[in-house]
């Protein structure tokens, strides 16, 4: 005959069973204030985490302005002649033929009104210049002298991996972060740069094969090892740029599929001081070949890898 249990026992047995759908509720209570509730405990640094990243990938230029501004001069180029700059200007038009996207959330009502109303002259390189104050173009972010003008400019990381949904117009919406541009045509906004001199020493060619080798890309398409291995085209004779990649989706893979070449931090590191030309730091020895990567070798950048 089996021993009975003490009543005791089961007195708390029968309590935690009873008790069982109460604490499940509470717990769930607790989660859904929590959702509720954002602004509180880990939750709130987990989304403060995601709007710090937000900014960087959609704002921070990494110190890049000091090569496509300051070097290459390219802010020139957007701004005309007439508004202090070299040549035509870019206009807003001639920016979006050339994949540029604007972000239509940073546009002013009133400015949203004008352009309706076809009050803004969207051919005028001033419009382009109003736009980037606005912070309202895509990827490019300029900087402005005290009697605002524009003194230089850098590209983040958003100018290849983010685009918008048209919602305003073709080129004109909501920002798609983590979409890549198939409509942007890299090589092509490079070649207007004024300056190309420190693209063509770099890789020893002249400026015509260097916008030769720019303007094959073509729109969505970006070669990441030109700068170090100056192999602009395959051996079938055609260009060795390849489609600019998505920059979302990728939680829980660790290596960079599109390129192989390691972990997603790696190339985030690789193409923020390599190709976007920012003020960092970045390492790979397997880049010190001179048959693959001759340029890299010869620049030295491997040796002294503290400015890439």
């Amino acid at each position: 005959m089996k021993a009975a249990l003490p009543v005791a026992l089961v007195v708390l047995v029968l309590a935690a069973i009873a008790a069982g759908p109460a604490k499940r509720e509470a717990v769930r209570a607790q989660t859904n204030a929590r959702e509720r509730a954002p602004d509180a405990g880990p939750e709130r640094d987990a989304l403060r985490m995601i709007e710090e990243g937000r900014q960087t990938f959609r704002y921070d230029t990494f110190g890049d302005e000091e090569f496509w501004g300051d070097a290459l001069k390219l802010h020139q180029a957007i701004a005309g002649k007439k508004l202090g700059g070299v040549g035509p200007g870019l206009s807003p038009k001639a920016a979006m033929a050339a994949g540029l996207k604007v972000d239509m959330d940073a546009l002013p009502k009133d400015l949203v009104q004008q352009i309706k109303q076809k009050k803004v002259d969207l051919n005028d390189p001033a419009t382009t210049i109003a736009l980037l104050k606005l912070d309202a173009v895509v990827g490019v972010k300029a900087f402005f002298e005290k009697d605002d003008e524009v003194r230089s400019v850098g590209i983040t990381c958003a100018i290849c991996h983010s685009t918008v949904d048209d919602a305003f117009a073709p080129g004109i919406g909501h920002r798609l972060d983590g979409w890549p541009n198939r409509d942007l045509d890299i090589g092509k906004i490079i070649t207007l740069a004024p300056n190309l001199q420190p693209l063509t020493d770099r890789m020893g060619i002249s400026e015509d094969d260097l916008k030769a080798a720019l303007l094959a890309w073509g729109p969505g398409k970006y070669d990441a090892e030109l700068l170090h291995d100056g192999k602009a085209f395959r051996p079938d004779g055609k260009t060795a740029a390849t489609l600019l990649p998505a920059a979302f989706g990728l939680a829980g893979v660790n290596n960079h599929t599109w390129t192989g070449w390691g972990s997603v931090t790696h190339w985030n590191a690789y193409v923020a001081n390599t190709q976007m030309r920012g003020k960092g730091t970045f390492f790979d020895p397997r880049m010190n070949d001179k048959e693959k990567f001759p340029v890299a070798v010869k620049t030295g950048e491997l040796e002294h890898p503290a400015r890439s």
